[in-house]
């Protein structure tokens, strides 16, 4: 009697580990075509085949229909997002021509031979043109970079040379406002988009110079933190005041104190979706009456 309930113990002993080892290998199994699935959804390249409910369970089938749902959306997105690509490419085409057309006979109508008051209304027309033309091509840069369709192509490499031809474009501007733009030397690493981060410290410049009055100063530094480098754009033009600080990144914000000053609220805007999307951020620090401090971070590696 002892001998049969040690031998059916046995047997019972062996069925159970047999039974754990076959549910440890099927979990296993699962798994592992649970985790290849979710490889090829993350790829993109997931395709849907024929899973039988005897063979997978119920959780992994609904995860297959899922991946392949996701497929067919992530595809409708990207025809999609063909179609905005082809519509800002069709308004960037279209607005360019006839932008271009208005400059040049503005140009050539302020070469005749004009009263007074007919030079300064072509003078008014050109300079209204420009503005426009800077507007077209502010708006259709963070439409593009907002759809995903311009890529940012950042590598490491020394943000001197970029500074100094950001800066160089400036000079001038100053030197007619009588501003002085000094760019204190540098040899920090970063990794940018040289193209693209160009035209958000552009934009800060662009930004110092326009506020600041007659006889100020503006200083571009780089300073390097241990993740990530500062480059600071300093003025000391009129101040931002506290209120209004987390509102300037915005798209068209205008503060009601700059009303008569040109500009559409655009270029700060640019810069922040430029800098997120190179791993990076920018701020603003401010004193009202004593100028501000834009600061745009890059990552060091």
């Amino acid at each position: 009697m002892t001998k049969i309930i040690c031998g059916t113990a046995a047997v019972i002993t062996i069925f159970a580990l047999a039974a754990a080892v076959w549910n440890r290998l099927h979990a296993k199994r699962v798994m592992k075509n649970l985790n290849r699935m979710l490889d090829a959804g993350m790829a993109g390249t997931f395709l849907e085949q024929n899973f039988d409910e005897s063979l997978l369970s119920a959780v992994e089938s609904r995860f297959a229909h899922y991946l392949a749902a996701n497929a067919v959306s992530a595809q409708k997105l990207q025809e999609e997002k063909d179609k905005i690509k082809t519509l800002i490419a069709d308004i960037s085409h279209q607005t360019k021509t006839p932008v271009a057309n208005i400059l040049l006979y503005a140009q050539l109508l302020s070469e005749q031979e004009l009263s007074p008051e007919g030079r300064g209304c072509a003078a008014a027309l050109e300079g209204q043109v420009e503005k426009l033309r800077a507007l077209v091509d502010a708006l259709v840069k963070t439409s593009r970079l907002e759809a995903g369709i311009l890529a940012l192509h950042t590598r490491t490499g020394p943000l001197a040379p970029m500074l100094e031809d950001a800066a160089a474009q400036f000079i001038p501007k100053a030197a007619q406002k009588g501003i002085t733009l000094t760019l204190i030397p540098t040899d920090t690493r970063a990794v940018f988009d040289p193209k693209w981060t160009a035209e958000a410290v552009c934009n800060l410049l662009d930004n110092a110079i326009k506020y600041t009055p007659a006889g100020g100063t503006v200083t571009v530094q780089v300073i390097p933190c241990q993740m990530f480098c500062r480059i600071n754009v300093t003025d000391n033009g009129p101040g931002i005041p506290e209120a209004e600080r987390a509102k300037v990144f915005q798209r068209f914000y205008r503060s009601p104190a700059a009303y008569e000053t040109e500009g559409v609220g655009i270029g700060l805007y640019l810069t922040r979706q430029i800098a997120e999307g190179q791993g990076g951020y920018v701020s603003v620090s401010s004193r009202p009456g004593q100028g501000s401090c834009f600061s745009l971070y890059l990552p060091r590696s």
